[in-house]
């Protein structure tokens, strides 16, 4: 769960709704300074930045025996193994994502969360960070900004990914801005309008419309389409080795950063579930 300013849909509705205003599924600057001043009458960081602990305690859920102390088995999977490994809103996802993407045996489950977990800073990130600095964007996308172009697009991320994912994936050209609307989102990050169009056909729901769905809903989802699409569990059927996890590791990230640390949250995954 991460909503701030520039998040729309379902869940920002009803965020205005628990806060007295209209709801109208677009989070402005009156819904954020109406979620800060709860936030500060509630005893929480007062950022205005609707994460877990905000949501979860402005939205507590009735405890129940099935949801505290017991995880779905899916097929010969048990999730309870998981418990306190990954964040439960994770955990909560993973027989969606079982069910309807083949990730259906302990070794795909294991490849797959370890690739997310680290792709996302720990589940964390849902979005693309697109704050670069003038030198960040030379660094990283110089092509798109030559000569001195790179200093008028510095820290604005919109510009940013307009610029860089403009007539790419589907999208339209800088001034549509649709390289910004159609930006990474989920734990492997969807981006471009093609990969959007491509996820809303499987889903069943409009995240053309309303691409935030694929962060805040869907963020393993779109990632385990990614999977599927590409058919890296036929990678990951190879085995439990660091070879493997390598050659996983390439097709998801292009290269190999971080593999030491993949290889570590693989292993420990493996061997709750094993």
């Amino acid at each position: 769960m991460l909503l701030k300013i520039g998040s729309k849909g379902e869940e920002v509705k009803k965020l205005q709704q628990k806060l007295g205003l209209t709801a109208d599924g677009s989070f402005g600057p009156g819904t954020d300074a109406a979620v800060k001043k709860w936030q500060s009458d509630n005893g929480l960081k007062s950022d205005g930045v609707v994460g877990d602990s905000t949501w979860e305690k402005m939205f507590p859920k009735e405890p129940t025996t099935s949801s505290v102390n017991v995880v779905p088995v899916v097929g010969q999977i048990k999730l309870e193994k998981l418990k306190g490994h990954i964040p439960d809103t994770v955990l909560s996802q993973i027989p969606e994502v079982i069910n309807k993407f083949n990730c259906n045996t302990p070794l795909r489950l294991a490849h797959f969360l370890s690739q997310c977990g680290h792709e996302s800073g720990g589940f964390k990130a849902v979005t693309e960070n697109l704050n670069y600095s003038a030198d960040g964007l030379k660094k990283t996308f110089g092509k798109y900004f030559p000569g001195d172009l790179s200093n008028s697009y510095a820290k604005n991320p919109e510009k940013i990914a307009s610029r860089v994912y403009a007539n790419r994936m589907e999208n339209g050209d800088e001034n549509s801005k649709e390289g910004w609307k159609f930006r990474g989102r989920g734990y492997i990050q969807l981006t471009g309008k093609g990969n959007y169009s491509k996820f809303t056909k499987f889903i069943g729901e409009d995240c053309i419309s309303n691409p935030d769905l694929v962060a805040t809903k869907y963020p393993l989802a779109s990632a385990a389409f990614f999977f599927d699409s590409n058919k890296l569990w036929l990678i990951c059927d190879k085995g439990s080795d660091d070879a493997t996890v390598t050659a996983v590791t390439k097709r998801v990230n292009g290269g190999t950063l971080g593999l030491t640390d993949r290889i570590k949250h693989f292993r420990e995954f493996f061997h709750l579930l094993s």
